[in-house]
């Protein structure tokens, strides 16, 4: 899989319209949940380069991250008579951005792909690295392909339009990013204003973040290898994220956050991880992101989920772990009572 083309833009009319332009499409379909066809959609409708498009709109949210969806937008790509040679430009979060180019991937067995990632979280997560899906099953992205979009812009002018909560939820991929790079970079993230982000200085960290990002993909676009360095937070994260799709849903970089809890404990205790920087972590973790209340009747369900987590190798629950700052340790196991102790952790720590 070649490279991702990513192009943090400052210029997004201009660059948008080269790129449509090199994909020389015979028909333009602008993707949107609901909340992105009300505050994003007005950013770029009416560039004239795209009066002739047609709009596809889903539900939005993680729950509507379904085959569902996945179907409407076949059926309306079909109706509004998409052929070979057609363009979807994906505007909105990770959700929007993987599923539509899951349904672009495989409609008439791939039509060309533009995302334009409009949170935080799918600026630094999901635009880059070619993973495509949706959840299945109740588990998180059961069912996707690897399959890059033909260019992934990024512009900071679409964080203008975020609360809070969802830089917070974008803000925690950073931090994982920050914790396999440098001991500079997580200290630079550890030490940002996120309460009162300088849009501009955010936009700086963006682009580093995609590069660490990007740097692993090309290394390992498949996930055979050092790629399951971005698993950091995610084994535990997914299961949380799960479980509360049960209950309440939570934002994907919550659950993330949370999971780095647990799994820098479990670093500390079985590959080295200093204990001053995880307990620096936590603080940060817990006084930014709450926690999710659990018990420990919830640790039979979350072991469940985290036994059918995509990275395991045979019956054992696979964990990305860390030395140290940028010190990586992909395909770590953990017992059981290992797990049920880092949760008891994330519980009273």
């Amino acid at each position: 899989m070649e490279k991702q083309k990513v192009i943090i833009s400052e210029q997004l009319e201009q660059v948008l319209s080269k790129e449509i332009g090199r994909c020389e499409a015979d028909h333009i379909f602008i993707l949107t949940d609901k909340t992105t066809h009300q505050l994003c959609l007005p950013v770029i409708k009416d560039y004239n380069f795209l009066q002739g498009a047609e709009g596809i709109t889903i539900e939005a949210g993680d729950t509507n991250k379904t085959l569902d969806s996945v179907v409407h937008v076949w059926s309306e790509l079909q109706r509004l008579g998409a052929t070979r040679h057609s363009l979807l430009i994906n505007l909105g979060g990770g959700m929007v951005t993987d599923l539509g180019a899951f349904a672009a991937s495989t409609f008439k067995r791939g039509i060309s792909i533009i995302n334009i990632p409009t949170t935080l979280l799918s600026m630094v997560d999901a635009s880059v690295g070619g993973k495509t899906g949706f959840n299945f099953g109740g588990l998180k992205n059961e069912i996707g392909v690897f399959r890059n979009a033909d260019c992934v812009i990024l512009d900071t002018v679409f964080l203008k339009t975020m609360d809070e909560e969802n830089i917070l939820s974008g803000y925690a991929e950073m931090l994982k990013h920050g914790l396999i790079s440098t001991e500079d970079h997580w200290a630079e993230l550890m030490n940002f204003d996120i309460e009162h982000p300088n849009l501009k200085e955010l936009g700086e960290l963006v682009a580093k973040s995609v590069q660490v990002k990007e740097r692993i993909v090309t290394e390992d676009p498949t996930e055979k290898g050092i790629r399951k360095a971005l698993n950091l937070g995610h084994t535990v994260g997914h299961a949380f994220e799960s479980l509360a799709l049960k209950r309440k849903p939570v934002l994907h970089g919550y659950a993330v956050a949370w999971g780095l809890v647990c799994e820098l404990y479990l670093s500390v205790a079985k590959t080295g991880f200093p204990t001053e920087k995880m307990r620096q972590m936590t603080r940060f973790i817990f006084d930014h992101y709450g926690r999710m209340p659990i018990t420990c009747d919830d640790y039979p369900t979350l072991l469940e989920l985290m036994t059918h987590d995509k990275k395991n190798i045979g019956t054992s629950i696979n964990f990305t772990l860390l030395g140290g700052i940028g010190d990586i340790r992909i395909n770590q196991t953990a017992t059981k009572e290992e797990i049920e102790e880092a949760l008891d952790f994330y519980r009273e720590g």
